[in-house]
């Protein structure tokens, strides 16, 4: 049976949900009458207003939460606050992602390797994820069906890489891949009704990718809202057999 058949009063977590993608499923969670509570994760006040704000309409169902993902400590504490609320979750999704920032852009070259900005991608890329499938494991072992998936990048995909570049960012999310594939195979055991996948999402009109988007043909560039439907639609065909594969917005299996 498809997942999205079986939602109903679910808990959802989304994690990254100041802006971009991750404030788009917060958007759509609440206005789901499927889903029951929706708790959604920001790092800073000052660019998750919006997300913020949605409290006040959504008291009752919205619940925000401070956290920076690559600090382990702050992953425990948010689930204790989640635990406080709720036993369970049905639908978790990380959209915490880094490409680039104020003091570094991809390299385009070996010349432009810096050690410190791969720890870096690495940190918020890769090791952050596999942190939560650690401390996501107790609301997740329950008897009902549920999903955890994680944005991942077509980028990621080795097979596909024809052209190089983006040496941290590719390598990063391949390393995410990684520990998604092995976490559900642990999880397989430990919590066999959760599927872990990862997703890719197109390319979105989101401020991760706007630098890089003057080459990208107008249908290919997708609005946020228009990411998360497709997604979710992906999600919600999601069934037994699915855990530990790399899925894109179409619903089409990547390769490794």
């Amino acid at each position: 049976m498809a997942f999205g058949n079986t939602l109903s009063s679910a808990n959802a977590l989304i994690i990254g949900a100041s802006q971009g993608i991750g404030l788009g499923f917060v958007k759509k969670l609440l206005v789901d009458s499927r889903i029951n509570k929706v708790y959604a994760t920001y790092r800073q006040p000052a660019s998750a207003q919006e997300l913020i704000a949605l409290k006040n309409q959504y008291a009752d169902k919205l619940t925000c939460l401070s956290v920076d993902i690559t600090e382990e400590a702050q992953i425990a504490t948010a689930i204790s606050e989640i635990q406080a609320g709720v036993n369970k979750l049905h639908l978790v999704i990380n959209c915490v992602g880094i490409l680039h920032d104020d003091t570094f852009q991809p390299e385009k070259s070996l010349r432009q390797i810096n050690s410190e900005n791969l720890l870096r991608y690495f940190q918020v890329n890769s090791i952050a994820s596999i942190l939560l499938a650690k401390h996501l494991l107790p609301l997740f072992r329950h008897n009902e069906p549920s999903v955890f998936a994680s944005i991942s990048a077509k980028l990621a995909s080795i097979g596909d890489n024809k052209i190089g570049g983006w040496y941290g960012y590719r390598a990063s999310k391949t390393a995410l891949n990684m520990f998604m594939r092995t976490a559900a195979i642990e999880y397989g055991r430990s919590s066999p009704q959760t599927l872990i996948v990862t997703l890719h999402p197109g390319t979105t009109d989101t401020q991760l990718s706007r630098p890089f988007q003057k080459n990208v043909p107008s249908e290919k560039l997708f609005s946020v809202e228009h990411c998360v439907e497709q997604l979710l639609i992906v999600i919600e065909q999601l069934k037994e057999g699915d855990s530990g594969e790399f899925f894109s917005w179409d619903g089409n299996k990547l390769p490794w």
